[in-house]
């Protein structure tokens, strides 16, 4: 009983030392998961020959080409379409308060003259300076936190230098944790981290690629439409699609009141419903099961309430390590009730 208050103890004065210094973990945590993700490749071309150190300069090469292709690509027309969209805010809630003001104006006539102007105050409240205000404000927070978190001088210096260590000198660190077990318990250990690095591995790669087709598939399909921001809108659906529901809840919502501002027909919000709905089919019935299947054996209840914890505790960070750090507690949990189990059924059998 000492020795498991004594675990929790220390779990938790490491969890307390991680939230005092989240600010500056993020490029440290990038690296470390980015030579996770990339030591298989490092292994295969040391395999084929290539010295350790030059296989390690060459991947973070190749990792550092890929991001810095891609913010060039996409940076330029994502920042235009996001200030063009911040813009078109108070155009957007100006256009739901005349389609309101119209459907007041609709059933007014069964309404009372007070519930009428009661109504009607509302809906003008709701479009007014007050709401665009309060929007802004949400936008600025959300926008300065995230720069606050993800400094770029650190991602683009500091994650880089990490990743080469990392992949340079995986294969030590590994083999020097390995002769700090306890012998009498190694093989357990062994066991353990083994059943998390099979969860954790399958999980993130497997999550990343479902961002990736997710996002390219509702981009595509909300500018195929012709609808206004449909590439910001689509791959920002794609990125929080690893949160159940919330991203593409939040990925519709926005592509309906984009239509509604405008289209002056209906016909997009059918072939918006019609993308969403293609998106979640794919994603349940292929996508994801390929990809990810049952790796981490979490309900969908327990992901969101990890992401909610992770983010009130730790910001950005924490919602990105949450769905890792609660599979990796619940193949703890899973492997030592198996074990427990075992101990009772061979205590059991003993005569």
């Amino acid at each position: 009983m000492q020795k498991v208050l004594w675990v929790i103890l220390a779990a938790l004065l490491l969890v307390a030392f991680i939230w005092s210094i989240s600010q500056i973990l993020f490029p440290f945590l990038m690296g470390l998961i980015l030579a996770y993700l990339l030591d298989p490749l490092v292994d295969w071309l040391e395999h084929m020959r290539l010295p350790r150190w030059l296989a390690a300069i060459a991947v973070t090469l190749m990792t550092i080409f890929i991001v810095v292709g891609v913010l060039l690509l996409l940076t330029p027309l994502l920042y235009n379409q996001s200030l063009s969209l911040a813009e078109k805010v108070p155009i957007f809630l100006q256009e739901l308060r005349l389609i309101a003001l119209d459907f007041m104006d609709q059933i007014k006539e069964r309404l009372t003259g007070e519930q009428t102007a009661a109504l009607k105050e509302k809906v003008n409240d709701l479009a007014g300076k007050g709401s665009f205000t309060w929007m802004a404000e949400i936008i600025s927070s959300v926008w300065g936190g995230g720069l606050a978190l993800i400094n770029v001088v650190s991602l683009l210096i500091i994650t880089p230098i990490i990743l080469f260590y990392m992949l340079r000198d995986w294969d030590r660190i590994v083999a020097s944790t390995n002769r700090l077990l306890p012998p009498n318990q190694a093989d357990t250990i062994r066991d353990l981290v083994k059943k998390i690095d099979r969860v954790l591995s399958g999980f993130i790669r497997g999550q990343l690629m479902v961002c990736i087709m997710l996002g390219l598939l509702y981009s595509l399909g909300l500018v195929l439409i012709g609808l206004d921001f449909g590439l910001v809108i689509g791959l920002t659906t794609g990125f929080l699609s690893f949160i159940p529901y919330v991203g593409m809840l939040i990925g519709f919502s926005l592509s309906v009141l984009v239509a509604i501002a405008q289209f002056e027909a209906w016909q997009p919000i059918i072939y918006i419903l019609v993308i969403f709905g293609l998106g979640q089919i794919l994603e349940g019935s292929i996508i994801t099961p390929k990809f990810v299947g049952d790796k981490v054996g979490l309900h969908p209840t327990w992901m969101i309430f990890a992401l909610m914890v992770g983010g009130s505790l730790f910001g950005l960070l924490g919602i990105l390590m949450a769905v890792p750090a609660a599979a990796t507690f619940a193949v703890i949990v899973r492997f030592v009730l198996a074990s427990w189990q075992k101990n009772e059924s061979s205590a059991g059998n003993v005569p």
